[in-house]
């Protein structure tokens, strides 16, 4: 939902701008009408809405003072009886320039150019992490890695665990090879199936069937014994713990 203020100190244009946004753009909402250069000043400080509809002559001078206190960087559509500051308008991320009396026809277009430009491309980027993260959360049944000889594939389930080692992450098969995966533990985290992978310490992603042994050391941690071995002394820490052994003793 996209929200929008009006600069306009003449009640009645106000009022009919007003009424001709909720007609044409219901789900926006009207944040604020300021009337002067000095009050949206002090309102763009605190808020920032997605555009501006903005008259050009205020009780307290031309909207451009605003631009000489607080820089904007939001849209505007400018509403105007003038038509002398149409190139001083387009400085300032004028997206339409609007003559009064302004009909429904002339905003609606500008309206249409504003999401065109500006939100368009918004719900585009929204789409794109939407399916990223959806492809991030998908559980991977078995991963691709690089080999002397080419490629193979190695299955999730035949993997003892991941660590990193120096910002690189190693996959490390029951087969007691290494093999680096451009994947940070953080994302593989998401991706391996729940009742078979946890997340035993910063830097370890350990398989339940990798688990050969569980010591207590000092501060109420653990320490992992695997098979194969890790190269690595592998520590849930304290704040792990409880849900590492909920985790053990799940069904």
């Amino acid at each position: 939902m996209k929200k929008y203020l009006i600069v306009e100190d003449e009640r009645l244009a106000f009022s009919e701008l007003k009424r001709m946004m909720d007609k044409l753009r219901p789900d926006y909402t009207l944040l604020e009408r300021t009337q002067s250069v000095l009050e949206s000043v002090e309102f763009l400080q605190e808020n920032k809405p997605d555009f501006i509809l903005m008259d050009i002559s205020l009780s307290d001078g031309s909207c451009f003072e605003i631009f000489n206190h607080i820089k904007v960087e939001v849209p505007i559509i400018f509403t105007t009886a003038y038509d002398e500051y149409a190139i001083q308008a387009f400085k300032v991320n004028s997206i339409d320039y609007l003559l009064k009396p302004i009909s429904e026809e002339d905003l609606e277009r500008a309206i249409i150019k504003l999401e065109d430009l500006h939100f368009d491309k918004e719900r585009e980027a929204i789409g794109i992490r939407m399916v990223e993260d959806s492809l991030m959360k998908k559980i991977k049944n078995r991963f691709l890695v690089h080999s002397r000889e080419g490629y193979l594939y190695v299955e999730s389930r035949n993997i003892a665990y991941f660590y990193s080692e120096e910002k690189v992450v190693m996959l490390h098969p029951f087969d007691d090879k290494r093999y680096i995966v451009n994947y940070t533990l953080d994302q593989l985290e998401n991706q391996l199936p729940k009742d078979l992978f946890f997340r035993v310490s910063r830097n370890c992603i350990a398989n339940l069937k990798a688990i050969k042994g569980i010591k207590k050391v000092a501060n109420s941690r653990l320490a992992i014994e695997f098979e194969p071995q890790c190269p690595h002394e592998i520590i849930v820490s304290r704040v792990r713990v409880q849900h590492f052994l909920e985790w053990l003793n799940d069904d």
